[in-house]
């Protein structure tokens, strides 16, 4: 497929305001795509990797800014560019309003004086982008995006310049690939027709929902389980449902965690009648797998490779937890746990501990001298050949029992119906150092990367808030060349499953001069416009922010306002994506 032809399917999407219409022009997409599917079911989401692989592009938005100048002339610099975009608002219409035309050569043209870029040449330019390292990879990296925008025309610059950057906001969620997937491939004609008719009947439409429904869930399920778009594309294309049933768990590839909700014991227990009760580690998020798989990154036979929330690998940075597995499991395994920094003793360190050695890259010997960390395990996604997301969380602990339970690595799980025995347990966990408790639908399966009401977490300490920061203001005085307050927004997801954000306050309480030197250099990166002291942020960074109340308030985006907001911590294992939503906001400000 022609690049320029997938620039012109995605602006049709990006017009279309209507979701049903904007799911039908996808499928027609995917229908027609051809051997490039797999790599289009990525472009539309501005993915260029699979979401379980840890590879990225590594481009900031200055790199980019910097290729487009390049290839807009000789006259046109990096400042322009961003003046351009505080201008135009976005990069692909600042990509687009530049004439590329007049620096091409004639091998930039093809057959008609069209574009010569395809969607894969696009696709194979960008992963030898993203594999360039060392001394001089970012002069390789501009040159190579300084080709690409060189051989563009308009349309295609827009959403060339939106892929590099990860914002190609075409309003196409993971639930709209679902969708057009199911539709291109599961769902017959007639069915589709019913659907989107109006005069159908009401029998009709309703049997034809239905077998639409059991078709995304088909695909659905298969997403779960290998955590790639443009695979299962594929195999519902050619194998179609038998294909996807097959798609099984992969040792080497991450999945998507399963996440909790806030909520309380007589939540629980008015819910299901019976709770499954597990200690709440302050750790960090940990996925490990052990064994062999056929998944990209390689594992080996008998590997360990473990991977954050964010399904990043974070296998070199925990070596006692890679030594800690290979000790003990003699099977391949897939677990969900945490990785808690512990003292001489063993009790649990706070938080800031963990994140001290979580992700880290250099001098992890010195660090692990300095801050050890154990595993705690608190599920089993996969054993010994056994796929187990569907299985009840308590056979589930079972296994993981049957695999560490010899350790300090498994918890107890307790199964109670009593608030009482459930506080006690509480309690005892609080007294131990750790965080809180959990409460588990006993009967639940695993569902990766849903918030639903199955889990629930249980904080007895003042609330906190782990909120995106979108914009900030430079300091005065001594702090001038800081950054020194923070615009912060929660999540909200509309109907197409893209996050946007709404403000919801400012911070800049509980901020040492040291850590505003970090944050600024953390944040600095992301400014997108500037207006006196004032500047825009890519929304890329989550902080956790605690505050004494949540009140109604016209003056932000979210309409509330925290009453004395204080900074905590960078979230570092929380994207913006896993950010607390406004929905969670609305519900704690009833609570109070």
């Amino acid at each position: 497929m022609q690049f320029a032809d997938f620039a012109a399917r995605a602006n049709d999407i990006e017009a279309e305001p209507a979701d049903l219409a904007k799911t039908a022009l996808l499928r027609d997409l995917f229908a027609t795509a051809g051997e490039d599917l797999p790599v289009v079911a990525r472009f539309v989401q501005g993915r260029v990797f699979p979401a379980w692989q840890s590879s990225t592009l590594d481009i900031g938005p200055n790199l980019c800014y910097e290729a487009i100048a390049r290839a807009a002339g000789q006259n046109v610099t990096a400042a322009d560019v961003e003046e351009r975009l505080a201008e135009l608002g976005e990069i692909g219409a600042v990509a687009a309003s530049f004439d590329f035309g007049g620096q091409r050569g004639l091998a930039a043209f093809g057959a008609g004086g069209q574009s010569d870029l395809t969607v894969a040449g696009v696709d194979d330019e960008l992963r030898q982008l993203a594999a360039a390292e060392g001394s001089g990879s970012q002069d390789r990296k501009l040159d190579t995006l300084f080709g690409l925008f060189n051989r563009c025309s308009a349309a295609e610059a827009r959403y060339l310049a939106r892929l590099v950057l990860s914002e190609m906001r075409i309003g196409v969620g993971e639930g709209t690939v679902r969708d057009a997937v199911a539709e291109a491939f599961l769902v017959d004609a007639e069915d589709a027709a019913a659907i989107r008719d109006d005069e159908a009947e009401t029998e009709v439409e309703e049997a034809a929902r239905d077998r639409r429904d059991a078709a995304i869930a088909t695909v659905e399920r298969a997403l779960q389980v290998s955590n790639d778009y443009g695979r299962v594309a594929v195999v519902a294309r050619d194998e179609g449902r038998d294909g996807l049933d097959a798609v099984e768990l992969d040792v080497g590839r991450p999945v998507q965690a399963m996440l909790a909700q806030a909520g309380t014991v007589t939540d629980a227990l008015d819910e299901w009648g019976e709770a499954a009760v597990e200690t709440k580690f302050d750790g960090a998020r940990v996925q490990v797998h052990y064994g062999s798989g056929e998944a990209g990154n390689a594992v080996e036979e008998e590997e360990v490779s473990l991977f954050s929330r964010n399904m990043e690998d974070v296998t070199d940075a925990l070596p006692e937890v890679v030594e800690f597995v290979e000790a003990e499991i003699d099977q391949p395994v897939i677990l969900d746990g945490e990785v808690v920094a512990v003292d001489d003793a063993g009790a649990p360190l706070p938080f800031q501990e963990i994140l001290r050695r979580f992700r880290r890259k250099h001098d992890v010997e010195q660090m692990r001298e300095e801050i050890t960390v154990e595993l705690r395990a608190f599920d089993c996604l996969h054993a010994a050949g056994d796929d187990l997301l569907t299985q009840p969380v308590t056979e589930r602990h079972a296994r993981l029992a049957e695999l560490l339970g010899h350790t300090e690595a498994v918890s107890e799980l307790l199964l109670s119906d009593d608030a009482e025995e459930i506080e006690h347990y509480e309690a005892d966990a609080l007294e131990a150092g750790h965080e809180g408790i959990m409460l588990k639908n006993p009967v639940s399966p695993y569902s990766p990367g849903n918030r639903g009401k199955n889990w629930l977490k249980r904080k007895p300490d003042v609330e906190t808030l782990d909120l995106v920061v979108t914009g900030a203001e430079w300091g005065e005085g001594r702090r001038a060349k800081f950054l020194g307050t923070f615009l912060l927004s929660a999540r909200v997801e509309d109907a197409d499953g893209d996050d946007e954000f709404r403000t919801i306050g400012k911070v800049a309480t509980g901020i040492t001069d040291e850590k505003l030197a970090e944050l600024t250099e953390l944040l600095e990166p992301d400014i997108v416009s500037q207006s006196g002291t004032e500047v825009d942020l890519r929304p890329t960074t989550v902080f956790e922010v605690g505050y004494e109340e949540i009140q109604v308030s016209p003056t932000y985006s979210s309409g509330y306002a925290l009453r004395f907001p204080r900074f905590v911590e960078v979230r570092e294992d929380k994207t913006p994506e896993t950010a607390d939503s406004l929905t969670r906001v609305e519900r704690l400000a009833e609570e109070q």
